[in-house]
């Protein structure tokens, strides 16, 4: 069974179904939705820089001994290394759309 892309979501970054862009005219429906997609981005990486730090806590537990399951290490490793690829490809593909459209003519 496949699972929709809204529904995909890492741990600490806000699902992509969150964001909500105002179709109207004007600038206001394009500040609110811009406003929405830095608010997502700026969580995102708050919650990728707490993954990280989690991670690295317990690994330095591991190395000194004091922790009781590996397990917990490994699965907090994965899961900031998912999400820092996902934020990584996320900004990628925004520089991506941001170049092209500074190169579409008025």
């Amino acid at each position: 069974m496949t699972t929709p892309i809204d529904a995909v979501s890492a741990a600490g970054v806000a699902p992509l179904s969150a964001l909500s862009f105002e179709s109207g005219s004007g600038t206001a429906g394009s500040a609110a939705s811009a406003g929405a997609f830095a608010t997502s981005l700026t969580g995102a990486v708050e919650g990728l820089q707490q993954l990280q730090s989690t991670s690295n806590e317990l690994a330095v537990q591991a190395v000194t001994g004091d922790l009781q399951d590996i397990h917990q290490a490994m699965i907090a490793s994965a899961r900031a290394g998912v999400t820092l690829d996902l934020v990584v490809a996320v900004r990628d593909r925004s520089v991506s759309a941001f170049n092209e459209i500074m190169r579409m003519q008025a």
